[in-house]
Parts: structure tokens; C-alpha cells; sequence
């Protein structure tokens, strides 16, 4: 034969009250905010967070020294490219004026010929 349905519904009404007296027990049973053992873990925690906060500064200031010396180098290449064409216009430069001088040389040859 069946159990009532009235008894499986205080079993479990039971059970929840125990489950719940279970919950507040476990956090009154708790350490206080002043216990060696909580204490010691805040102070673990901070000393993770200081460690944490020192590797992301030291990050950063690589990461700020490495961004100088790439700013350099690129500074360096604009200065290397810029001497490099100012190179390259005098080149030209001499280089027209040779061919000026030739084709001058050349037109007064020729008008000592026609003499």
C-alpha cells in the first residue's frame, strides 16, 4: 500500500528545514574577521595582489622601453633614408652638371670649328 502524500510532503519539509539549519550553522561556525587563520589568508591575498600589481608595472615599463627604442629606430631609418636621398640628388646633381659641361664643351667646339 502507498504512503500518503501528506507524509512524503513533511518529510521533505523536514529535510529543507534541516538543509536550512545545516546552511546557518555552517556560517555562524565561521571565523571571525579577527582569527590568525583569516588574517593570514588576507594577508596572502594582498601579498598575490602586490605581486600581481609589481609584474604588470614591470610589464608596462617594458613595454614603454621597448616602444623608445622601436621610436629610435624608426628615427634612425628616417635619418638613414633622408641622407640617403639627399645622397642621391647630389649625384644627380653632379651628375647634370657634367652633362651640362660636356654639351657645353661640345657647342664650344663647335663654334671654334665654324671660325
Amino acid at each position: 500500500m502507498k504512503k500518503p502524500k501528506g507524509e512524503q510532503l513533511n518529510e521533505r519539509l523536514q529535510n529543507k528545514a534541516k538543509a536550512k539549519q545545516a546552511l546557518l550553522d555552517k556560517l555562524k561556525a565561521r571565523p571571525a574577521a579577527d582569527d590568525p587563520a583569516v588574517l593570514k589568508r588576507q594577508a596572502e591575498r594582498q601579498a598575490i595582489a602586490e605581486a600581481r600589481e609589481a609584474r604588470a608595472a614591470e610589464r608596462a615599463a617594458a613595454k614603454a622601453k621597448e616602444e623608445l627604442e622601436r621610436v629610435a629606430r624608426a628615427e634612425a631609418e628616417k635619418a638613414e633614408e633622408e641622407l640617403r636621398q639627399a645622397r642621391e640628388l647630389e649625384e644627380e646633381a653632379n651628375r647634370l652638371a657634367e652633362q651640362k659641361a660636356a654639351r657645353d664643351a661640345r657647342y664650344a667646339a663647335r663654334k671654334n670649328r665654324k671660325k
